[in-house]
């Protein structure tokens, strides 16, 4: 190629500066050795900073002239010379560093690929799709995001919050997606943030929501960087947090806590039976403890004669309500579960089953609870786990215990009335202005809001 087929620099420049608008982690070099001029351009969350340094920089006040130095950049099989605009952001976006040399513009490959000290997600498995997860380190975190979401249109802004903890931040959002109005939100939350140290994305998202006194949460906290980067594509923003591993998701609706990145994999069919069964789930941990306390004190001619007979036989040696017995196994299942975190993890699974059979076994052969306590309870355990998210599934163990005391009361009455107030509950809640409970939310644009309308 002759220099006259080369891309005009200066063109070039502007045509970069527009995309990378809003991109905090653009960097621009000038390099000046007597009357030479070379200007480096690189996305620093993804270029290799030491290959920059020892094959650009320090290549640069070594070799005597221009000439040589462009030689010695031609010589390497990755480098490239674009042939127009959009090669050359489409390069820079995989990795390459772009050298303005005079009029023209060369490209060099600096691919920086974070594979040490990256671990399987812990609270968010999948059975196939990518088994990576955010690090403690923001600036790896956002090498993540940029290696799967390459476009120019992914801008990333930097903050600090707490006064003493000076917690870096990142905001990250597809700007042609984005709603100004949710974005502009979000900066004035975070810049009113009064805490002196903040440690991690929970304490963000805290400090962040309203109202604060909650029980289901409102921004999503992910730990998977594919999660992070199909909500960017929605719409949605991402705020990357340093020293923690998680990064926050909003605005998030009560559906988005019910998705697995498995079902974005499966089959249709199978990921919508897979979400069914995970509201299934919820259904039957908040309200099989409740049901139980209603038919077996309130409302026994509900069920066949055989399942009430069941039951009676089942509680014959049971001394006191069913609702205290209800009670006695859910926080026996609530404390085994609590020691399951905090115990070592060399013996907390063993001691916990160990602890549990032992537990169930004695208090059923003792006649404290009857054999089909034992059963709900498990039960219970089971389909609580099931909700993807921790911090969904801690909302949900709350909220049993309120069916339970409404049960107790009132009977099917209250549970009825309980299941009203929790839906007018959710309907209340609003994520950045977003209705909470619009189930099914692909995207936040008005055409979106068309269509499901």
């Amino acid at each position: 190629m002759t220099k006259s087929q080369h891309l005009d620099a200066d063109r070039a420049k502007k045509y970069l500066q527009e995309h990378f608008k809003n991109a905090g982690d653009i960097e621009q070099r000038e390099m000046r050795n007597e009357n030479e001029y070379v200007l480096l351009i690189y996305l620093k969350s993804i270029c290799d900073p030491v290959v920059v340094n020892e094959n650009l920089v320090d290549r640069f006040y070594e070799l005597k002239s221009l000439d040589l130095y462009e030689q010695f950049i031609r010589s390497f099989p990755s480098s490239l010379v674009p042939q127009d605009e959009e090669e050359l952001l489409r390069n820079m976006l995989k990795g390459c560093v772009a050298i303005f040399i005079r009029n023209h513009v060369l490209l060099f490959d600096a691919l920086l690929v974070n594979a040490g000290g990256i671990q399987p997600p812990s609270t968010e498995n999948v059975i196939q799709g990518p088994d990576d997860s955010f690090t403690e380190n923001i600036e790896v975190n956002l090498n993540l995001i940029r290696h799967r979401y390459q476009t120019a249109n992914l801008k990333t802004e930097f903050m600090t919050v707490g006064s003493l903890s000076q917690t870096r931040v990142i905001i990250m959002y597809d700007a042609s997606k984005v709603e100004d109005a949710v974005l502009k939100e979000l900066r004035k939350r975070l810049s009113e943030i009064k805490q002196e140290i903040v440690q991690s994305a929970s304490e963000i998202e805290k400090h962040t929501m309203h109202p604060r006194l909650r029980l289901y949460p409102t921004l999503m906290l992910t730990e998977r960087p594919d999660r992070t980067v199909l909500n960017i594509s929605q719409g949605k923003i991402a705020v990357l947090v340093d020293s923690t591993g998680y990064a926050i998701v909003l605005p998030a609706i009560f559906n988005d806590f019910f998705t697995s990145m498995d079902d974005k994999i499966q089959l249709p069919p199978v990921g919508w039976f897979m979400k069914t069964i995970r509201y299934i789930a919820l259904f039957i941990t908040v309200l099989m403890p409740s049901l139980y306390v209603a038919f077996t004190s309130y409302n026994p001619e509900i069920l066949k004669m055989q399942v009430t007979l069941l039951i009676a036989g089942s509680r014959a040696t049971v001394p006191y309500p069913s609702f205290f017995e209800v009670l006695f196994m859910l926080l026996a299942m609530e404390f085994l579960t609590e020691a399951s975190v905090r115990l070592p993890k060399a013996i907390g699974q063993t001691a916990t089953t160990v602890g549990g059979l032992i537990l169930g076994t004695a208090a059923t052969e003792a006649g404290l609870v009857s054999n089909i306590m034992i059963i709900l309870v498990s039960a219970v355990a089971i389909t609580n786990f099931v909700i993807p998210f921790n911090m969904m599934s801690s909302g949900i163990r709350v909220s049993k215990y309120v069916f339970i005391g409404l049960a107790t009361f009132f009977g099917l009455v209250g549970i009825v009335l309980g299941m009203v107030a929790m839906i007018m509950y959710l309907t209340s809640l609003r994520s950045f202005g977003k209705p909470y409970l619009k189930m099914f939310a692909v995207e936040w644009r008005k055409k979106g809001d068309q269509r499901s309308g």
